[in-house]
Formats: C-alpha cells, structure tokens, sequence
C-alpha cells in the first residue's frame, strides 16, 4: 500500500511532523476507545504517520501497551520523536509494517487501531488489514476503524464527496469506501461490526470485534 504522496495533507517530512487534524478528533476518539478497548494487554496502530495519536493514547490508557507502526520508513522518525516527547514509557519501538505484506512483523495483539488510512490507500490495502487482524487477535479482539465513509441510504456530506474526488484525482485506487463493502469484508475474514458512531466533521468509528 505504501506510496510517497500518501503523506499528503499538510504533513511535510522530516524528523517530527504534525496533522492539525488529530488534534481534532482525538478526543472525540479517546472518548469512544474508552468503552471499547481491553483493560490490559497490547494495542496495535496501524498507519501510525506522525505518532500524534499513539502518544495521546498512551498518555490516557497508560495500563496498555501501545504499538506503533507504518509503512513509511520515514515516518517512524517522526513517530518515535513524539513518543519520546510524551514522556511515556508504554509505547514501544514502532515497526515497518505494511498491512498488504502476508507476514506481519508482530505475533499477536488485544486490539488494533486503523485511523484515517483505508480511503488513502488501494482496497488492497483494507484487504490485507483484516486478514492480517484476523491472525493476531484473539476472539472478541477490537479492530476500530476511524474517516468518513459513505453508507447505503444516507447522504454524503458535500466535503466528504469533494475529499473523495480529491483522493482520486491523486490515485483512482483510492477514495472514500463504503461501510458495507467494508463489513462484508470483514465478514469474510471472521469479524463482526459492533458499532458503528458518528462522529465530528462527517466522520464514522466503526468497531469490529473477531468472532
């Protein structure tokens, strides 16, 4: 799934890089994780990018071990850098980690966290990200997806289809997915859609427990 200019909106490289849009939503998120995520145990980021989330999340659920991970090598950097900048000692080394690759660089998780990456990448990318779930967590184990997406029967918001065109103006294997076709996916790969939360700025959480 990895592709250079998938760092895109406002991000630049760098050793440390910052997207205004998580200072946005992560509230918003960490109120939602608070109901979901396991007491004890590791939670796994993919699409990681800059590390803003992952720090705010350890800094909140300090009892969970927290794994970052990308598959930009250079974004590591930068994820490691606001690691240390937290001061939390909960988060560990990120990995290189493409969600396509049949072989992930870790053996098991108690949850997994998938912000804002399956509309930049190709479907693939989705693809590859519940089979390689479906062989790391245990049963009932949390796969928390987070953007905006389009569902059957409701209107898309303007800026949500004018993202969508610019997503495939950049990539036409990229774009908004549809909460269906993102269930049945899951479906297939032995998990189920729990939740489904609407969220600030015309944006979904969905969470996905494995059966």
């Amino acid at each position: 799934m990895s592709d250079k200019s998938a760092f895109p909106f406002g991000v630049a490289p760098g050793k440390k890089r910052h997207a205004p849009a998580t200072d946005r939503n992560r509230d918003a998120i960490t109120a939602l994780l608070k109901d979901n995520l396991p007491r004890r145990g590791t939670i796994l980021e993919i699409a990681s990018g800059t590390g803003q989330h992952i720090s705010h999340f350890a800094s909140v659920f300090p009892a969970l071990g927290w794994q970052p991970s990308d598959a930009e090598a250079d974004a590591l950097e930068s994820i490691s850098t606001w690691a240390a900048e937290s001061g939390q000692d909960n988060i560990r080394t990120p990995l290189l980690l493409d969600v396509c690759d049949p072989e992930w660089p870790i053996e098991s998780a108690d949850g997994i966290l998938c912000i804002n990456m399956i509309h930049i990448a190709p479907w693939a990318a989705c693809e590859g990200l519940f089979a390689g779930a479906a062989g790391i967590l245990p049963k009932g184990g949390l796969l928390y997806l987070y953007g905006p997406y389009i569902e059957d029967g409701v209107s898309t918001a303007e800026s949500n289809l004018a993202f969508d065109a610019s997503l495939k103006s950049r990539n036409l294997a990229w774009g908004l997915r549809k909460v269906s076709d993102v269930e049945a996916l899951a479906g297939q790969h032995g998990f189920a859609l729990t939740q489904k939360t609407a969220m600030p700025a015309n944006n979904l959480s969905l969470v996905f427990r494995k059966r």
